[in-house]
């Protein structure tokens, strides 16, 4: 943990610096906001807390509750008259602040212990949205040229569908923008509810943080490997200006010849892989062992978020079939740890790192192949995705006794 911590330091004292010297503010800034300013995010703050509040007892839970909200009004009341914005999470930061110090001062043992992993995790949620904010900027800056138009020509293979989508979120109207919009941005909300559930009893040997952590710390990497700046922003009006044409939703571009192009806007280049898919997709498997109530929401949030990221104009289709690769992969990799790192796992991981390069690889390299033939590229791209989700499947929830369980090697008795 001590390591943890200080490499976590380290990288947003590292990173700050860019970001003075870049003119855009930095991550120690945005936690500052957080503490005595106006917090960036009003939701992530009390997810953390949430996270910090695993360790107590009810009665401590109630009171850091309290706290928190009591902490919040005094912030809000004066925030709002001196005409500032309507804006909460003052109150869980410095709530979660307080636990950690009473943690390590006051208490020991597995209590201690308990308590400063459950604030590690609230912690290292709130820093890694200010770490990743940063991350983004440094995408535009670094990536000028996209590859935008290689994923739209491959994307022609299965109809388009972010063209299509973008058209059904406009007949939706307001109310259903809103909902699909709620989703997306309060993804970090459904991951708590689904790993509050899970760590109801106490900590897991794994659960849906970790996968969600490791998530937002690798994918971003191909950001900078395969900058995509989304539909709306290369091909319609969000580009404000910087844009090929205003082709998104209604008119799909008609060019067989992609190029890597200049992109002059501000948007980050986080479309490859779709990241959001991916934790959607780890809050849907996480949530499959709970009660049916928690596997209803967890297919909600999947559903809504695959609309929202082709409606919005953010993702193009294969930017979604890698993250659902990327996910699995991970996952993988860090479930079910008690079963230790046999045959079943090594296939699964090396498999789908294979599966992931391979998928990337050919949207750049292929994509015109791909969009000339889509009844041999679209059964080859989704037979690939097709494959890590059912090996993935096979080892950690086929019955035991069938044969998919006997070739992903389950066990006969599964710890949750």
């Amino acid at each position: 943990m001590p390591a943890a911590v200080a490499t976590v330091v380290v990288a947003m004292l590292v990173l700050q610096v860019v970001a003075t010297r870049s003119g855009f503010e930095g991550p120690v800034q945005s936690l500052a906001r957080d503490f005595v300013g106006t917090p960036k995010s009003m939701s992530v703050p009390w997810a953390g807390l949430a996270l910090g509040l695993v360790g107590l007892t009810n009665r401590q839970r109630v009171a850091a509750v309290a706290a928190a909200v009591g902490i919040d009004l005094v912030f809000l009341a004066g925030r709002l008259l001196q005409g500032g914005p309507f804006a909460v999470g003052n109150g869980p930061t410095w709530v979660l602040t307080l636990i950690a110090v009473v943690a390590a001062v006051r208490w020991t043992g597995e209590r201690r212990r308990g308590v400063l992993l459950g604030v590690g995790f609230g912690a290292l949620l709130i820093v890694a949205t200010k770490i990743g904010d940063v991350w983004l900027q440094i995408t535009v800056m670094t990536r000028p040229a996209v590859l935008d138009e290689y994923l739209e020509l491959a994307d022609r293979a299965f109809g388009s569908p972010s063209w299509v989508m973008g058209q059904v979120v406009d007949a939706l109207g307001p109310v259903g923008y809103g909902v699909l919009h709620w989703v997306y941005i309060e993804l970090p909300v459904a991951a708590i509810v689904v790993a509050l559930w899970q760590l109801r009893a106490g900590w897991a040997g794994h659960h849906l943080v970790r996968t969600f952590l490791a998530i937002g710390l690798i994918g971003p990497v191909f950001y900078l490997l395969f900058p995509v700046v989304g539909p709306d922003f290369a091909f319609g009006t969000a580009g404000q200006g910087a844009q090929l044409g205003d082709y998104w939703p209604t008119v799909i571009p008609t060019g067989t010849d992609p190029a890597a192009f200049v992109f002059t806007g501000d948007a980050p280049r986080n479309c490859m892989p779709s990241l959001h898919t991916a934790w959607a997709l780890a809050i849907f498997v996480h949530s499959r062992r709970g009660p049916t109530w928690l596997r209803w929401g967890g297919t909600f949030w999947l559903v809504c978020t695959l609309m929202a990221t082709l409606g919005f104009g953010y993702h193009y289709a294969v930017d979604l079939v890698a993250g659902v690769v990327l996910c699995l992969t991970i996952e993988a990799a860090l479930r079910e740890p008690e079963r230790g790192w046999g045959w079943f796992r090594v296939r699964l991981v090396v498999g789908g790192t294979v599966a992931f390069a391979a998928l990337l690889g050919g949207y750049r390299y292929l994509a015109v192949p791909i969009a000339a033939a889509p009844y041999l590229s679209v059964p080859l791209i989704l037979g690939v995705m097709g494959a890590v989700v059912v090996a993935f499947h096979a080892t950690f929830f086929a019955a035991p006794g069938s044969a998919l369980g006997r070739w992903g090697g389950r066990p006969r008795l599964v710890v949750s």
